[in-house]
């Protein structure tokens, strides 16, 4: 798996627009908590409009961009739920 892997699929589960837990991105992700805590503070930095904290959960705010282009959130999830 390349790097950019479970930023990629971090960033899907986080634009269904609900709050989304640690425990329940590395349960699908199948890795550590800590795993999911070092790669959300990474995508933060980098920029990632998510919002936060660890024993809470995450959400991605809605102003996400990409080359100057709006990121809608998903509808009804479609990335396995």
């Amino acid at each position: 798996m390349r790097r950019a892997d479970p930023f990629f699929q971090i960033v899907q589960y986080l634009r269904g627009g609900r709050l989304v837990t640690a425990a329940m991105l590395a349960g699908r992700l199948e890795v550590s908590e800590r795993t999911i805590y070092r790669d959300i503070a990474d995508l933060q930095s980098t920029g990632v409009p998510i919002d936060g904290e660890a024993g809470i959960g995450y959400i991605m705010r809605s102003d996400m961009r990409l080359f100057g282009r709006s990121i809608p959130r998903c509808g009804p999830c479609s990335h396995g739920r």
